[in-house]
């Protein structure tokens, strides 16, 4: 079995009563979910500057990471293109953070198709990956450990 290890950094943004999402295009079968802006690293690149990077290409904002929320850690097994499978552990790094700048856009021939902001009351009505309801728990319940406080299914990002 193939392993995999992605790193990513993600911000949690949330204005007036309101949270910014990217809307994730699944490559594999087109399904279209919301996720927090953010995305993987590169190497060399320090998780600070990824999350900033990240927020700028699917959202058009500049962000300022105001705290390390948490990591999340994930393992799931999927099939691969050329065959066997692949045994994926994503780290995800979750930030909070400030939009500092810049005006809302969506990222063009990325992975997200569309960027917006939700009310937090309806976030649990949207189509969306659970690193949303993480990085939103994160947020809210800020635990000491830095550990997601919930139960997560098996999904991307």
């Amino acid at each position: 079995m193939h392993k995999e290890l992605r790193v990513a950094a993600y911000a949690v943004c949330v204005r007036d009563g309101q949270v910014l999402l990217a809307r994730w295009v699944n490559r594999r079968d087109g399904r279209k979910r919301w996720t927090l802006p953010g995305g993987g690293m590169e190497h060399g690149e320090d998780p600070y500057d990824t999350v900033i990077r990240e927020v700028d290409e699917e959202t058009g904002y500049t962000v300022t990471p105001l705290a390390l929320l948490g990591v999340d850690s994930l393992l799931r097994q999927y099939p691969r293109r050329l065959g066997g499978t692949a045994d994926f552990h994503g780290l995800r790094i979750v930030y909070e953070g400030r939009i500092t700048g810049g005006e809302l856009r969506s990222e063009t021939g990325g992975s997200t198709d569309l960027a917006a902001w939700h009310p937090l009351e309806e976030v649990t009505a949207l189509d969306r990956v659970e690193l949303v309801d993480v990085g939103l728990a994160l947020w809210r319940d800020r635990p000491a450990d830095g550990r997601a406080p919930l139960p997560r299914e098996m999904n991307s990002p």
